[in-house]
């Protein structure tokens, strides 16, 4: 967003009542800033109206509570984006998603020039750091910057696994952020603790379990904000700190039939807590009924900490009502959700919501009486004409010169080369400029929504018959949904129906070209196939989108056909686009395993394992790969190691596990060597991995059990 563009922003969300103010701060100047901790609590995913503070009673959470009568605690506030990435960006750098223009979790990243409130308060002498919960916000998206310490230790996950669902646990996060404010030298600092219970999947704590799932998750967090509360009282630091709890936003369960999240904007998905605890206990206690929103936190804490507001910052200071020393303006508050168009091929949705009405700009527009309707179930369109107009004009102003953007797009030579593999429907994705009014309506599609949920569901249990039988009767209502494609395709391949992946994975690349997930997806499919120069030519039109992946797979098969340069300057470039990622050494390790030299590529090969051991995306073959070139040097324990380390993240990974057979039977565990094989029987039987039956068949005879070897002739599928 161009200056003039963010100039004319704050103009005319101040003139049309959204927002004013924006230097408030400026009477303050006289007084003492705030030196103590300043504590930003993240919830994810929690409804305010889910806590006891907001009227809730089916749950207790009795450390929000005291907080909240510690603090002040705000009625209507509400997040910009029902989605965590663009939600923390806009608390962090105070400016809304089209201002700042990360628009969805996936596919988007804070920009180089986007000032974060870390980096404010650092330049300002404070001590920085965030302790993240959720693999959304990953030190690689850009939040990081202005963080002395940014601690995003994730678990590692394997490619089959969603990575939007990789998540630390809360405690995990909670331990680190405690030791580290225990180490504090000083008061001054700013710490952001962000925690992802109660985000599904809702899986409480045993003694937190024994009601309603999402409220044991949202008791366990309450428990965990008291382990932060608790070391800053420890350090003797809370009666000083400025802490702040709030969430990025809410949870559907169900209401407007929405489940999760990210889908629609009504009150259960961007009406969240927000309780600020000020220095000595001002203002406890204190109750404030008119509208904020997540883009105030940034100006009120630079105005509490002596600072002045950035230009072009359309948040206000909350400091008038956090002291109870005037009122803040009537605002509307913006908010937008363009998930519905980029993963479904439906209309994005935008919203204003004041003291008494949310508008939703929609194909068919929507608008509620949220004092009289607080549950959203009427809208008031046609009785509440003028106020319909006049909120359509004002958001329609905000949004002029504003486009939907998009993670990616297609160089018109890339189409060429898609058209040339075969893609001769490959059409453009809905264009930036497509009007939301030309597509569907998510409300119309709720249906579609919870057959798409359920189907999900399947394939988190990995159910995966059930799921893609389940996907595709998604896609026999609504063949445009590119997410829907993507994982029809994921759940065949886990099946090992690999020409039914590939056709999924085609399908997608017809209607969606740009989408980095389909074409390196259709290039591993095609490498395990054998159709190596489709596999090439699918993973070099990747290389823009997803250069990590792309490079990977384009290394692999660069030693598949013996060009160890071309492998070895496709690994170069995948650690350029990622430099966690350790291709260089593993490529290195697998010329000379290749070569037999299998001592001299133990190190390199040992170095890609120990890198990948603080990396939550892990590789695979790189543990077996090791685990091998150990095992011939008889070195089995170790060899044991690094195949049972394989297998916890690629389970049917058919020759780490003939790998760990062999192992057994080489150091004289028998039972073991014949319970190894018996599970790739078994997979063999479920006709679910390539190349089980032919190793299983292998071991058997090996082992000198020629009648189990024949046996699985007799159930081949």
């Amino acid at each position: 967003m161009t200056g003039g563009l963010a100039a004319r922003t704050a103009k005319l969300i101040a003139g049309a009542g959204l927002v004013a103010m924006v230097g408030i701060g400026w009477w303050w100047q006289s007084e003492r800033p705030a030196d103590g901790p300043i504590v930003v609590i993240s919830i994810d995913t929690l409804r305010a109206d889910r806590l006891p503070a907001y009227g809730y009673t089916l749950t207790q959470t009795p450390v929000l509570d005291r907080l909240a009568s510690d603090g002040v605690l705000f009625e209507h506030a509400y997040s910009h984006a029902p989605l965590t990435l663009p939600a923390h960006t806009s608390i962090l750098s105070g400016r809304l998603p089209f201002e700042h223009g990360v628009r969805d979790n996936i596919g988007f990243t804070v920009k180089p020039d986007e000032v974060l409130l870390a980096q404010l308060l650092r330049d300002h002498g404070y001590a920085t750091a965030a302790f993240v919960s959720s693999y959304v916000l990953r030190h690689q998206v850009g939040l990081d910057r202005g963080f002395d310490v940014y601690d995003d230790a994730l678990p590692k996950a394997s490619p089959d696994r969603p990575l939007g669902m990789v998540q630390r646990p809360g405690r995990q996060t909670v331990d680190a952020a405690v030791a580290w404010i225990t180490q504090r030298p000083s008061s001054r600092y700013f710490v952001f603790v962000h925690l992802y219970e109660p985000h599904t999947p809702y899986t409480p704590p045993k003694e937190f379990a024994s009601g309603d799932p999402y409220d044991g998750e949202v008791a366990y967090a309450d428990a965990l904000v008291g382990d932060v509360i608790a070391a800053l009282k420890t350090a003797g630091h809370y009666d000083s700190s400025t802490v702040i709890l709030l969430s990025d936003h809410g949870e559907g369960l169900g209401d407007h039939g929405e489940d999760e999240h990210g889908m629609f904007l009504y009150r259960e998905t961007i009406h969240v807590p927000l309780i600020i605890k000020l220095p000595e206990g001002t203002s406890a206690g204190r109750r404030v009924a008119e509208p904020v929103q997540h883009i105030d936190l940034v100006p009120t804490l630079l105005d509490f900490v002596g600072l002045p507001t950035r230009p072009g910052l359309a948040g206000r200071t909350l400091r008038p009502v956090l002291e109870g020393s005037g009122v803040l303006p009537t605002a509307s508050i913006y908010a937008e959700t363009l998930s519905p168009r980029l993963h479904f091929g439906w209309s994005e949705l935008y919203a204003l919501t004041d003291d008494r009405y949310r508008f939703i700009r929609a194909p068919r527009d929507e608008l509620y009486d949220i004092v009289q309707d607080p549950g959203e179930m009427t809208s008031i369109l046609v009785s509440r004409a003028p106020v319909h107009a006049a909120m359509r004009q004002a958001l329609d102003t905000l949004l002029a010169g504003t486009s939907v953007t998009t993670p990616t797009t297609v160089p018109d030579a890339d189409r060429q080369r898609l058209a040339a593999l075969g893609y001769v429907g490959t059409q453009r994705s809905i264009s930036q400029d497509m009007p939301g009014d030309a597509l569907p309506d998510p409300k119309d599609k709720i249906g579609v929504l919870q057959r798409y949920r359920h189907a999900s569901m399947l394939a988190g249990e990995r159910r995966w018959p059930e799921a893609a039988d389940a996907f595709r009767a998604v896609l026999g209502e609504d063949a445009g949904i590119p997410d829907v494609w993507l994982q029809l395709a994921r759940a065949e391949e886990a099946q090992g129906r690999l020409p039914e992946a590939l056709e999924a994975y085609r399908a997608l690349i017809t209607r969606q070209p740009e989408d980095p997930a389909a074409m390196t997806g259709a290039a591993a499919i095609l490498i395990q196939l054998g159709r190596w120069d489709e596999a090439r030519a699918h993973a070099e039109l990747a290389v823009s989108s997803a250069p990590e992946v792309a490079h990977e797979l384009l290394a692999r098969l660069a030693l598949q056909r013996g060009d160890n340069e071309a492998a070895r300057r496709h690994a170069t470039l995948g650690a350029a686009a990622d430099p966690t990622l350790p291709l260089p050494a593993f490529v290195e390790g697998l010329i000379l395993y290749n070569r037999g030299q299998f001592s001299e590529a133990i190190a390199p090969l040992n170095q890609a394992a120990q890198a990948l051991a603080t990396r939550t995306e892990q590789i695979a073959d790189v543990q077996y790969v090791l685990g091998d070139a150990l095992a011939r040097q008889e070195r089995f324990a170790e060899a044991e190691t690094a195949f049972q380390s394989e297998l916890a993240m690629f389970p049917n990974h058919v020759r780490a596990r003939a790998g760990l057979a062999m192992v057994y039977w080489a150091t004289k565990r028998l039972s073991q060597a014949t319970a190894a094989v018996e599970q790739l029987d078994a997979l063999a039987r479920a006709g679910s991995v390539p190349g089980a039956r032919a190793m299983a068949q292998q071991l058997w005879a090996a082992f000198g059990q020629p009648a189990r070897a024949a046996a699985l002739d007799g159930g081949r599928r």
